[in-house]
């Protein structure tokens, strides 16, 4: 659900109709008249050559003013979270066995501390697996591969 070429007094109204319904509202700006509607969106996004007003206001600013970057941080905010659960899974997965395993002295200690070491370890290489995340790679704009 897009809505454009708002007039700059009633972007606002606009935003706070749609969260009104439930909803949660992204607002994408770049001027002063932007502003009260980037503050009260869920998620305010400025474009970084916007206005200070703009940027300010804003949750998030894209550094560039190419409007797929909204798309690519729209993926990387979900792709972050993905991480984060993996991460949690890891850690709880580990922990909630080896430690009760170990207070119970059905494991030795120490292979309970080498589970926790392995666990940080996991959870780090899974961390990092992420450089190598890119946001734009199966999406083409009329036919045009953009980066």
């Amino acid at each position: 659900n897009v809505r454009a070429e708002v007039l700059p007094e009633d972007k606002s109204d606009a935003v706070e109709s749609i969260q009104d319904e439930g909803r949660k509202a992204m607002m994408v700006g770049d001027g002063v008249n932007d502003a009260p509607a980037l503050a009260v969106a869920y998620v305010g996004t400025a474009i970084g050559s916007g206005t200070d007003v703009a940027i300010e206001a804003a949750d998030v600013t894209l550094m560039r003013d190419d409007p797929l970057d909204v798309v690519k941080a729209i993926r990387i905010s979900d792709a972050t979270l993905q991480k984060i659960k993996q991460n949690l899974v890891w850690a709880l997965g580990y922990n909630t066995a080896m430690i009760p395993l170990a207070s119970l002295g059905l494991l030795q200690p120490v292979l309970a501390a080498g589970a926790m070491a392995f666990s940080s370890v996991s959870v780090l290489s899974n961390s990092l697996l992420f450089r190598r995340y890119t946001p734009d790679h199966d999406y083409r704009l009329l036919g045009v591969f953009r980066r």
